[in-house]
């Protein structure tokens, strides 16, 4: 549900998404053509540019490109989740299938639920009792994983190990609809392959020098960019980063405007922002941070304070993950996605509720 700081913020929305770059969506499009254009041109150009010049590119187009999924996930560029299911569905960037990022990431978005561990599948926090029960050296594991070095380098192989031990537990409990998630996933992920396979580029070689790097390219900018407080609105951060970063992360800097407005497109994170720049640090607040580099100086290798949250139910602890962005169990409640749950993932309408 969409939250707007007053009458006057939703009137001036609404007039912004009256101008024809909004009702085009032209800038996602743009940003779509880039991404597949620069995948698709980098691979077919691959051998002349050679793997040590190409690689850095591709990984930031496969990062850019979870970010472009993000954007599919919240009802754009069309008005039909169908269409933009197929359009974020094919696996450049490897690890997760497009359904299981979307029924994760909706269901994060009940702002009431934000960072409290049975509730939210991408917390990295964890309840009394799960830290209770875990191995000795697991806090030392976690303060790793909670410096930007850790998160970077050893996260997204804890996620990459969280999913498939989760994914193997549901199909061999005969869960089909995780069976056929999984399956359509190895399929056109065959055919990633045998594409890269045609232009000369090692399988093993994209896995590990340009999916892994992607993924943890992704992970900077979720490194902190919640907290847990008592105010869900106080939970969210406001990252006042630089023009590449915003455009890498398509603006998910200013993560507490896009929790507020889900609905919001990409191109209008900011420009809401800067509008009412003091009230939504107010309102955060004061979760608010100077650029992804203060992150790097404060945090390389001194961890950030997210280990058992303040607020949990003690005498829940369902979900016993390691790490977040993706869940290792299902989060309380089930997916958003009920027509998903019975077979048919394209049946639920895109989220375009007065932007929200």
């Amino acid at each position: 549900m969409a939250h707007y700081l007053n009458a006057q913020q939703r009137a001036a929305i609404k007039l912004r998404s009256s101008h024809w770059i909004w009702r085009s969506e032209l800038p996602t499009w743009c940003v779509m053509a880039c991404v597949y254009g620069g995948w698709f041109g980098l691979v077919a150009a691959w051998q002349w540019l050679g793997a040590l010049s190409a690689t850095p590119l591709m990984i930031l187009v496969t990062a850019w490109y979870m970010s472009l999924q993000h954007e599919l996930i919240h009802g754009h560029p069309t008005r039909w989740a169908r269409v933009n299911q197929l359009l974020g569905q094919l696996p450049l960037a490897i690890w997760y299938p497009y359904r299981l990022y979307r029924d994760s990431h909706l269901q994060h978005h009940r702002n009431e639920h934000l960072t409290l561990p049975d509730y939210d599948p991408e917390t990295y926090y964890y309840s009394a009792q799960q830290w209770q029960r875990y191995p000795r050296l697991f806090p030392l594991l976690a303060a790793v994983r909670n410096t930007l070095a850790g998160r970077v380098l050893l996260g997204p192989l804890l996620d990459i190990i969280g999913t498939a031990k989760d994914a193997l537990s549901k199909m061999r409990n005969g869960d089909r609809r995780e069976q056929l998630m999984w399956l359509n996933h190895a399929v056109l992920l065959a055919g990633v392959f045998y594409w890269l396979h045609l232009h000369g580029i090692s399988t093993l070689w994209y896995l590990l020098a340009v999916g892994y790097p992607g993924l943890s390219l992704t992970k900077i900018r979720s490194f902190y960019e919640h907290r847990a407080e008592e105010h869900p609105e106080a939970r969210s951060a406001l990252n006042e980063a630089g023009p590449f970063w915003r455009l890498l992360f398509m603006n998910l800097n200013y993560h507490l405007v896009h929790h507020d407005l889900p609905g919001l497109p990409w191109y209008g994170l900011r420009e809401v922002y800067l509008a009412d720049r003091e009230k939504y640090q107010q309102r955060s607040e004061g979760f608010v941070v100077n650029g992804y580099g203060t992150l790097l100086k404060a945090h390389l290798f001194t961890p950030v304070e997210v280990n058992v949250h303040p607020f949990a139910d003690p005498f829940r602890s369902d979900n016993d993950s390691i790490t977040a962005d993706v869940p290792l169990q299902p989060a309380d409640g089930g997916s958003f996605l009920a027509a998903a749950e019975s077979g048919d993932p394209f049946s639920v309408p895109a989220s375009h509720t007065e932007l929200a």
